[in-house]
């Protein structure tokens, strides 16, 4: 047999040690690459390690701040003050109000905010390389802010492809007026994009995307979690508190769940599902996947379940934060979802409702968006 040398081989002398050289930079240059990688990854996920509640102070021009409720709302500059490790810091950043249902007056008291940290600052521990971060806000009472937190823990133990989530404590410091509000529970969201580059993809924008043309397992698997509690308040066609991810532009996108305040499980007062799903309460479950009428689909989905089952009861029965009632109320709740989809039956009426062409599981809700 006669071999021929490959053509990206060396053939003389010289060109050996050209291409050893050159080897050997590519080398370097990956091991560099992968070294500025793992540690930009290191230092974003410092803020969303710890279960530790961050105690924060936002200082400025509060009160006009939250005043602004408009969809075109200013940047405010805001000093950012918190401890780490004993050692005092203050951050200047530029912070603004967001939100769509939250950011109405009428139906909230504080909005939520956008954190937009300097990009030209290297940033102390916990915000190493951070950029921007939400920050929600009680709308109606500080106890649901940390029910709604406590939805994203369990999301996180279900798939990666979900938003990271601290608890802090925040206080409002109006240094034009002297006057300094007392601390109230937020929740920091992790940025969109750290997220999708978590899962080695990227955010896409593009609205009227039917369920149907997302990947399937991760579409099933967040619809049965939106199920689990009790939210129907999301739309994958409107990116009605759906985003999309993708790992190029051809990839078929996966669907990410977020903003669960409207939730059953969290209870919120302002909660209400829309007219058109002809539902009386946010207690009761509806299933707004797309019609499959195979349920051999769901077993693997409903496995993962079942194997998540102490760990998602233990968020509530092992927090501190929560009451006794509401613990109670939220353990039946789950245990109503484990009934269901461990009973053939129950399950087949349950997630097969969208097959119905005279129900409302294929109703898409549109919610707040401007189009």
């Amino acid at each position: 047999m006669n071999l021929q040398p490959s053509c990206d081989q060396p053939h003389k002398p010289g060109e050996v040690a050209i291409f050893k050289r050159r080897t050997l930079m590519r080398l370097v240059a990956s091991v560099i690459f992968f070294l500025i990688f793992f540690n930009r990854i290191y230092a974003q996920d410092l803020l969303f390690d710890s279960d530790e509640i961050l105690e924060i102070r936002l200082s400025g021009n509060t009160r006009s701040l939250m005043n602004e409720r408009t969809k075109d709302a200013p940047y405010y500059p805001i000093t950012l003050s918190y401890q780490d490790h004993g050692k005092d810091y203050q951050v200047p950043l530029k912070v603004r109000t967001r939100g769509h249902f939250r950011l109405d007056a009428a139906n909230c008291f504080y909005p939520p905010l956008l954190l937009n940290f300097s990009k030209s600052k290297e940033l102390p521990a916990p915000f190493t390389n951070q950029d921007k971060i939400k920050l929600v806000t009680p709308c109606k009472a500080e106890k649901y802010v940390v029910q709604e937190y406590l939805v994203y823990k369990v999301y996180n133990l279900i798939t990666s492809k979900s938003l990271r989530a601290r608890l802090a404590k925040v206080v409002f410091n109006d240094s034009t007026r002297g006057k300094t509000a007392q601390p109230l529970y937020g929740i920091l969201l992790e940025e969109d994009h750290q997220m999708a580059a978590r899962n080695g993809a990227f955010i896409i924008e593009r609205k009227g995307i039917k369920p149907e043309a997302t990947e399937r397992r991760d579409f099933l698997t967040m619809a049965v979690f939106e199920y689990l509690i009790g939210n129907t308040d999301w739309s994958v066609q409107y990116q009605q508190n759906i985003e999309l991810i993708t790992r190029d532009s051809t990839a078929i996108p996966s669907t990410v769940a977020y903003d669960f305040d409207h939730a059953g499980i969290v209870r919120a007062p302002y909660a209400k599902p829309a007219p058109e799903l002809r539902l009386g309460s946010t207690l009761t479950r509806r299933y707004r996947g797309f019609c499959v009428t195979d349920m051999a689909e769901f077993e693997e989905i409903f496995g993962l379940f079942n194997s998540l089952k102490d760990k998602i009861y233990a968020i509530y029965t092992g927090s501190t934060l929560l009451d006794e009632k509401y613990v109670s109320s939220t353990t039946k709740f789950l245990d109503e979802f484990y009934a269901t989809i461990n009973d053939p039956a129950k399950a087949k009426k349950e997630f097969l409702y969208p097959c119905d062409k005279n129900g409302t599981g294929n109703v898409v809700i549109k919610g707040l968006q401007n189009n």
